[in-house]
């Protein structure tokens, strides 16, 4: 711990001397007037919290354009990877395959490379779903997340082939040439690159690359906040006009971050107010948690992004124009839009369709009989998801628990209040773990409990679901009985 906060440190200090600012106010080198680093346990780990009070849409951090780590920045700073990397024998590289090459061969120059303490903050490992083994992979449980997991990892395999004979021209060294490295490389890159106009593979961003993820969605409206900021600051008096034209140009701003070509820097803004000591988030997409788990490398807990879909018969598909995406299941257990006018139609006999279709586009309900049909419809196929799982949803909340108790593989686990099925998992968890010789490591570990942890959450959807569904059918079993008394 005492070293890598020493590593943090050095990262701060070349980052101040080469011009990564958090002020405005200070000249071009100063850290610590709006941003420091923090430890968050409940939220992300390490991340950037206030250093005082932020207002939403003020400007950050600005990092110069010298400073991020791009495929251009790395060619211009050594000939000798420029030279190999533009050989016409690596043309059919992807900007992404050539910045993870890149990456791992400024690794190889140790302390003299140029970004080295931006290097040594880097972490060690990641939990993108490329990395999951076969043991984790299948502790997802749901068919599509084992086969995105699958095609992650062979995507990875493939493009490590790929670019191995660039890596040997170059000649890393041996521990750089090995796929754990390749994963290692293109982990950082998915997970920590930010958009860049002139590069397709994006650029990795000392110290901006420290802002956490926050989902879309999750924050008040953009339009609320203006609105009492805009009365906070006039208030019947006309000097602060100035103010409040500031905050309109800063609004129209992306307020999380982008390249601005004016300032030839790359900056961030705040999303949101923030009281000094509140963690500083940044919402970089909107992603379901399996997409962040492939991708980054974590789940939320509460995503507002999140969805199921449930396998629909082609003759569903083919009753309605909605796209397939849209045909899902709500975070909060409530079927989309699109599902629900999709299924309405459905119900509604072929002859009667065309003459509905305008009420079932407008999302009206065409009946109570049409919609308790459908509701019960999406119920039982949630129960019968879940029913086809190997654990239940109540299994998985009581392993997580379990799985947090696993600090030695040797130590005895205290099993009784979860399931045999459980226990097996459990079981073959210590094994797979042995037979791999990771007895010091507990990668393997964090990896399962993120499987565990999203298949609850799929799960949690489709209970939420069957709440909801059982919930409005019964509302409208009673109304129906009572229009007709």
């Amino acid at each position: 711990m005492e070293q890598g906060q020493g590593y943090l440190e050095r990262l701060l200090k070349w980052a101040a001397e080469i011009g990564i600012s958090d002020s405005t106010c200070c000249g071009d080198s100063c850290l610590g007037h709006s941003l420091d680093v923090s430890y968050f346990p409940s939220a992300g780990g390490r991340g950037l919290g206030a250093a005082r009070d932020l207002r939403e849409g003020e400007l950050l951090l600005k990092v110069p354009k010298s400073v991020l780590m791009t495929k251009e920045s790395l060619l211009l700073k050594d000939e000798k990877l420029s030279l190999s990397v533009n050989d016409y024998a690596h043309h059919s590289l992807s900007p992404t395959q050539i910045l993870a090459v890149c990456l791992l061969y400024e690794m190889g120059k140790g302390k003299i490379s140029w970004w080295h303490p931006y290097l040594m903050n880097l972490p060690r490992s990641y939990d993108i779903l490329a990395t999951f083994g076969e043991f984790e992979k299948q502790a997802l449980q749901v068919d599509d997340a084992i086969w995105a997991a699958e095609k992650a990892t062979l995507k990875a395999e493939y493009e490590w082939k790929e670019a191995n004979a660039l890596m040997k021209q170059l000649k890393l060294k041996p521990q750089l040439l090995t796929f754990k490295a390749w994963l290692w490389a293109s982990a950082t890159i998915s997970s920590r690159t930010l958009h860049i106009p002139w590069d397709a593979a994006g650029c990795l961003c000392p110290v901006g690359d420290l802002f956490n993820y926050s989902a879309p969605g999750e924050e008040p409206s953009r339009c609320e906040s203006m609105e009492h900021t805009m009365h906070d600051l006039v208030n019947e008096d006309t000097s602060g006009m100035a103010d409040v034209e500031q905050l309109v140009s800063d609004s129209r701003r992306l307020t999380d971050g982008g390249f601005e070509k004016d300032v030839d820097a790359y900056c961030f803004y705040a999303k949101k107010s923030y009281k000094k000591g509140e963690q500083v988030l940044l919402s970089y997409g909107t992603y379901t948690n399996l997409e962040l788990l492939e991708h980054y490398g974590f789940l939320l807990n509460e995503n507002p992004n999140d969805k199921v879909y449930i396998p629909l018969e082609p003759e569903i598909y083919s009753s309605c124009s909605w796209p397939k995406e849209s045909l899902f299941i709500h975070q909060n257990g409530k079927p989309s839009f699109a599902l629900l006018s999709t299924l309405r139609l459905w119900a509604t006999p072929q002859n009667q369709r065309r003459s509905v279709g305008h009420l079932v586009y407008s999302g009206l309900q065409l009946s109570i009989q049409n919609e308790m049909f459908i509701l019960r419809w999406i119920s039982k196929k949630c129960t019968t998801i879940l029913k086809n799982l190997s654990t239940s949803f109540e299994d998985d909340s009581l392993l997580l628990s379990a799985i947090d108790k696993i600090q030695n593989l040797d130590a005895p686990l205290e099993l009784n209040n979860v399931s045999s099925t459980c226990r097996d998992e459990i079981c073959a968890f210590k094994a797979n773990v042995l037979q791999k010789g990771e007895r010091s490591s507990m990668e393997s570990k964090e990896r399962w409990r993120l499987a565990v942890e999203w298949r609850l959450s799929y799960k949690k959807i489709l209970v939420d679901c069957i709440s909801y569904c059982d919930e409005i059918v019964s509302s409208l079993f009673h109304q129906n009985n009572s229009s007709q008394k």
